[in-house]
């Protein structure tokens, strides 16, 4: 392992469980553990499974007036997302975007109350700091030095709720802080797996006892970045810098639905985010291209990188950005972005592959059906 390489709260634990380490964004971080990624994929979509994200950034905005709305209005001028609305106590998927329309990282922003807790990518953290320093009036950005750990699964609220009954009242995107017998944790029922599940914040130094309590729940196993790239793939969910990126438009992305009405033309904050007239100009008149499901056929995965065509003669319409198994379906699944009009679910392209022309079926998002928990 590079010396160079920064290690999360649990990696300890990690090795001491027989995690297979890699590097991932600067970490050192779990690809599977000894149970393997197949059966860790399907456990957690059959009972649950602990991921840690410890390695994603935490960064909590307050404005100088005191006023979480300020804040709110202030980070509005860097994404495309309804925050002066976002009621406390809940929270919502965005991106910053830049002028040109792209995406410059995607998001969780948290309505806390007195401020905002922004979650961003690992590897874009730095920058993502930067950008918020630089691009915020009126307010202090505080990068928090704090363990993330995500429960996922149909059986998670069971066994988050016998460390505080108090999760199971909690739906999807509610926000809370929660005391774990003396240890405050802020938990989002939210997560990227497509399953019903938790993200925990907590102090760093509570971090590995927290885990090894929820490991010992019963259902719980300790799962890797491989089954979490298969689970966040079958659920349709983008992962930054290989489905989305500045060359990538949230219109082209079908990440529209995370622009609420306020933001968009005619809204009561209509703009006002780099990139807005792109932007709003795709929703109002569409993108060349639109990211899709894939089904390929047979049992030979089509990975990232994949090159798209209508027919067999070689007329290129698009690419893979994202391919592999999917264990809950039993075969290859992907994605990718398509010529707008090759993206309609159904429509049969071919993937060069080794040489080879094989067929794949443009399939709709989510590929699996999500479990999330909204009443």
């Amino acid at each position: 392992m590079s010396e160079e390489l920064r290690k999360t709260p649990l990696h300890a634990l990690h090795v001491g469980l027989g995690a297979k380490m890699v590097p991932f964004a600067g970490y050192d971080m779990p690809v599977q553990y000894p149970t393997g990624i197949l059966k860790e994929h399907l456990h957690t979509r059959a009972a649950a499974g602990l991921f840690d994200v410890s390695h994603m950034g935490q960064v909590a905005v307050r404005a100088k007036s005191g006023e979480v709305a300020d804040a709110a209005r202030a980070l509005e001028a860097l994404v495309p997302v309804d925050l002066v609305g976002l009621a406390e106590g809940r929270q919502r998927y965005g991106f910053f975007t830049d002028e040109g329309g792209g995406i410059l990282d995607d998001l969780m922003v948290a309505n806390r109350g007195d401020h905002l807790l922004v979650v961003v990518n690992a590897a874009c953290k730095a920058d993502d700091l930067a950008h918020l320093e630089a691009g915020l009036e009126g307010c202090e950005v505080e990068p928090l030095e704090r363990g993330l750990v995500a429960l996922q699964g149909p059986r998670a609220a069971e066994a988050l709720g016998g460390l505080h009954p108090d999760v199971g009242t909690m739906r999807f995107m509610d926000v809370r802080e929660i005391d774990f017998a003396g240890v405050r944790a802020v938990v989002s029922r939210s997560g990227y797996t497509g399953e019903d599940g938790f993200e925990i914040s907590l102090p760093e130094e509570h971090t590995v006892d927290f885990a090894e309590r929820l490991l010992g729940a019963e259902g719980v196993l300790p799962v890797g970045l491989g089954a979490r790239d298969s689970l966040r793939l079958e659920a349709g969910l983008c992962l930054y810098g290989s489905d989305i990126d500045r060359t990538t438009t949230p219109v082209e992305a079908a990440l529209e639905w995370a622009i609420q009405p306020a933001r968009r033309a005619g809204g009561a904050r209509a703009g006002g985010f780099p990139g807005a007239e792109v932007i709003l100009g795709q929703i109002a008149s569409g993108a060349a291209r639109r990211r899709v499901g894939l089904l390929p056929e047979g049992r030979a995965p089509m990975r990232g990188g994949t090159e798209l065509f209508a027919d067999e003669e070689g007329a290129e319409v698009g690419v893979v950005t994202s391919g592999g198994f999917g264990p809950s379906l039993d075969r290859p699944v992907a994605m990718g972005y398509v010529a707008i009009d090759r993206a309609a679910p159904g429509t049969r392209l071919f993937g060069r592959l080794r040489g080879k022309m094989l067929p794949v079926t443009v399939a709709k998002l989510p590929l699996v059906q999500p479990g999330h928990k909204r009443a």
